[in-house]
């Protein structure tokens, strides 16, 4: 199981793009931190979720 945003979700394998993708995220407005650290927009393809890490996504809005 990974943790995002409170949330337990089976995505074990799944790589931040792919579950940004899946999620309806739009990858330009958010920012995702992993076990404490934020991952470059350049290694979400990358970066693979591993069981027992947590997930904070973020999602940028604009207004004003």
């Amino acid at each position: 199981m990974v943790r995002i945003n409170g949330e337990n979700l089976e995505v074990v394998g799944k790589s931040v793009a792919e579950y940004l993708n899946s999620a309806g995220y739009d990858l330009r407005r958010v920012a995702v931190e992993l076990n404490g650290d934020i991952v470059p927009k350049a290694q979400y393809a990358d970066t693979v979720f591993k069981y027992g890490d947590n997930v904070e996504v973020v999602s940028f809005v604009g207004g004003g």
